[in-house]
């Protein structure tokens, strides 16, 4: 799972989070009926907002089948869409993936450097990419902004320096095509620019919080990094960002939805929670002391003293204090590995939702807790730990609820 769109159970009315919870089961459901199992790696949170902009835009809700229960919903089963919207959603996530797919590969990102991995992954992108073309030709949906995104995006990298605005610019363009379809969809022409606009605004956040996530281990990696090849710190970023959502705000407003309620919350306040917990994050990344430089011109007098405290620490039972170089470490664990991303990742974190917690790959930060603390079995929820439960009625500031709670 993957995307910058992630409500939490607590925070949203439940009848709101229901409406969610059936498009991306029914996004996930669409992908294995039409593609097979493996293909259901390729869900994610934001490719279900096609879905949900369908449904927004049509005058009689999307039609629902009952589902069976499912792991991933703590072994309950749950009414989910089955519409074009979904189709649409699930062509566009098959051709997403399988450009960050072939991103990786290129990259020679972590495992994808080794040939056997790079080629597997290789197939299967180009598996996963037929599938989604097949599937929007269907639909009458033309594929090629988003086939070329990928293309596009890479040719931009290695060029010399740019502006920030164009690195975004085949995002904007491929999540602009998807948002804009959907009103073919439901006989809506009208809505076209807005969405168009809609989805230019969330291209641009979206690569823009991806970015931010990344700055930190991008940076300890060599890896590329927008923010960092246009010299753009995280107060400018963040400028940014509020500009690309007050453009989406404007489109969403000007959108004719009979449906409103779930679409803009998720487009609205879900993305300022997005941005909010990006730059928590990353200011918090950016604020840890960095002492590599130091540890390397130590003394061997201060080696041997933090040996010494390590030692102390074992024989005292006291958790010994985290040893420089390792910023942000918890006390007495080791710091997490870097998550590689890419099809591995999503690999772990369908087991991770399979076993309700109790594995967890080594980039986790409840790798090393008890079995007890690993364990979920709330469901699949998406909650990240915003603090804010019980506040469900923020989702009625204005943003189209009308659940009278």
């Amino acid at each position: 799972m993957f995307g910058i769109v992630r409500p939490c159970r607590h925070v949203m009315c439940e009848g709101l989070f229901a409406d969610w919870m059936g498009h991306l089961c029914g996004l996930c459901l669409a992908l294995r009926d039409e593609h097979g199992h493996l293909s259901r790696l390729v869900t994610n949170y934001d490719g279900l907002l096609v879905s949900v902009l369908t449904e927004a835009q049509s005058p009689a809700s999307a039609p629902r089948r009952r589902a069976g229960a499912c792991a991933l919903r703590g072994f309950k089963g749950a009414d989910v869409v089955e519409a074009e919207g979904v189709r649409l959603a699930a062509s566009v996530s098959l051709l997403l993936a399988a450009g960050k797919v072939r991103d990786h590969v290129a990259d020679g990102d972590g495992v994808y450097a080794r040939r056997p991995v790079a080629a597997g992954a290789t197939r299967l992108a180009r598996r996963w990419s037929s599938a989604g073309t097949a599937m929007a030709g269907t639909l009458g949906f033309d594929p090629a902004p988003l086939t070329a995104a990928a293309g596009r995006q890479a040719l931009l990298e290695r060029a010399p320096a740019r502006a920030l605005r164009e690195l975004t610019g085949p995002t904007e363009d491929a999540v602009a095509a998807a948002f804009g379809h959907t009103a073919v969809l439901t006989g809506k022409p009208h809505n076209r620019a807005a969405l168009e606009a809609a989805g230019r605004g969330f291209g641009r956040l979206a690569h823009l919080i991806d970015a931010v996530e990344d700055l930190a281990d991008d940076k300890a990696s060599g890896a590329y990094n927008p923010l960092a090849a246009t010299g753009t710190g995280l107060r400018e970023a963040r400028r940014h960002c509020d500009a690309a959502r007050a453009d989406l705000r404007a489109a969403v407003t000007e959108l004719d939805l009979p449906h409103p309620s779930l679409a803009r919350a998720l487009l609205v306040r879900e993305t300022g929670r997005a941005v909010s917990r990006a730059f928590a994050i990353a200011e918090g990344s950016e604020a840890q002391p960095h002492h590599a430089a130091d540890d390397r011109a130590g003394s061997h007098h201060a080696g041997n003293h933090l040996a010494g405290d390590h030692r102390a620490g074992r024989l005292s039972g006291r958790a010994p204090e985290t040893p420089p170089g390792d910023p942000g470490a918890p006390p007495g664990k080791r710091p997490p590995k870097r998550d590689p991303g890419g099809l591995l990742s999503s690999l772990c974190a369908a087991l991770t939702c399979c076993t309700c917690g109790l594995y967890r790959p080594a980039w986790d930060e409840d790798h090393e807790s008890s079995c007890c603390q690993r364990f979920d079995c709330s469901g699949w929820d998406a909650c990240g730990n915003c603090g804010e439960c019980c506040n469900c009625c923020n989702c009625c500031g204005g943003d189209g609820c009308s659940c009278d709670c």
